[in-house]
């Protein structure tokens, strides 16, 4: 599967449109979770394998060639690190982070009422 391009089809759009081509690429196993791991700074493949349990090898490297070919993520002296892009994404996801926590406390509110 080639890594989500903007402008090219992905999964869910045949036009590419940017964000259908984003969700894409986050949608991935194990893409987030290696941007997470990313967050307080720079980690190498050892140390993120170690840190995803159950993430193989294979599916490891073949993210960091997607986040990096897509300008997310940079190979660095200390392993990979976010870009000024990777950086960015972390406080446009913020919102939706907070979103979550909302909705998690409203399923939790539901799960509680007796029906």
């Amino acid at each position: 599967m080639p890594t989500p391009h903007p402008g090219s089809p992905v999964r869910g759009s045949t036009t590419g449109r940017p964000l259908m081509a984003a969700m894409d690429l986050f949608g991935r196993r194990w893409a987030l979770r290696i941007l997470w791991e990313l967050r307080a700074g720079p980690l190498g493949a050892r140390a993120l394998l170690a840190r995803c349990e159950g993430l193989s090898s294979s599916v490891l490297y073949q993210r960091l060639r997607e986040l990096t070919t897509s300008g997310i993520i940079a190979r660095s002296a200390e392993g990979y690190e976010l870009t000024r892009l990777g950086t960015a994404l972390r406080h446009a996801l913020h919102p939706l982070d907070e979103w979550a926590i909302a909705w998690a406390q409203e399923q939790q509110h539901n799960d509680q009422e007796p029906e």
